[in-house]
């Protein structure tokens, strides 16, 4: 690729990601999901549920709490960029964007740059909602940048989840149904809300290797916050969290990026 094509192919790329800032702007009923529920989920669980929940070792629910509010959310991220995509191939703008002299890749890459900058809102949402019902974070600087970065770097993977759903369903509505059936229960049966020792078998092993649960794990490390130390005997994803969940982020990235190209590009052609 030439400079000159590179230049195109990162205007054309901004254009189709502003683009997406925009509907954001002008509908902001879609933010719902990352605007609203994260907070409600914060709320719920800290006043309502808090005072039945022990933390394993001590410490505040609230402080516990944020991590899996945060892996949650994050995980619930691909949702967006898999309803705006399959509203695009629905109402014919995928097919308007390709009779544009605009590489075709630009397309899929600038729904996923404006699905990026939207996972950022409810992490900055979050963290606000969590400072106010009592969350604190007991850790120096560079934990603390290291978990934002893990954040980031995770909803950056799970971009390509939704891609890949976005590319294989047509419809937002079969988007919604899929995804609350298949992703909802893994963002529950984690260390989200409980800690896993609570959980029967295989419920419990099933969490403990639960990508869900190392993102929620490492973030209450980097934060300093209760459960963020594996318990004598844990299982070696609880004890090793961080790198775990950077395996995962690999991972999701390497296996699930070119199936969703590939699905696109077949979506397309179809």
């Amino acid at each position: 690729m030439t400079r000159t094509e590179r230049d195109t192919f990162g205007a054309d790329t901004w254009v189709i990601a502003r683009r997406g800032l925009i509907h954001m702007k002008r509908q902001p009923e879609v933010l719902t999901d990352a605007t609203i529920q994260p907070i409600m989920f914060v709320l719920l669980f800290a006043f309502v549920f808090g005072g039945a929940i022990a933390v394993p070792g001590g410490g505040s629910y609230k402080e516990f709490l944020m991590g899996g509010i945060f892996a949650q959310t994050i995980f619930f991220g691909c949702f967006g960029v898999a309803m705006s995509l399959a509203a695009d191939r629905g109402n014919g703008a995928i097919d308007r964007f390709h009779s544009l002299p605009i590489p075709r890749s630009a397309v899929l890459a600038g729904h996923a740059m404006s699905s990026l900058a939207k996972s950022l809102l409810p992490i900055v949402l979050m963290s606000i909602t969590g400072f106010v019902v009592g969350w604190r974070i007991h850790a120096g600087v560079l934990d603390v940048l290291a978990a934002y970065g893990l954040m980031i770097a995770f909803s950056f993977a799970v971009i390509w989840i939704g891609v890949l759903l976005g590319s294989l369903v047509s419809t937002p509505e079969a988007v919604q149904g899929i995804a609350f059936v298949g992703i909802f229960p893994i963002t529950f049966i984690a260390s989200t809300f409980v800690p896993t020792q609570s959980l029967p078998e295989p419920l419990k092993t099933f969490a403990e290797w639960n990508p869900v649960t190392a993102l929620a794990g490492a973030l209450r490390h980097l934060f300093g916050n209760p459960g963020g130390t594996a318990l004598p005997g844990a299982s070696w994803p609880l004890e090793h969290a961080v790198l775990y969940t950077l395996m995962w982020v690999v991972a999701i990235v390497v296996v699930c990026a070119p199936l969703a190209v590939r699905a696109y590009q077949r979506s397309i052609r179809s």
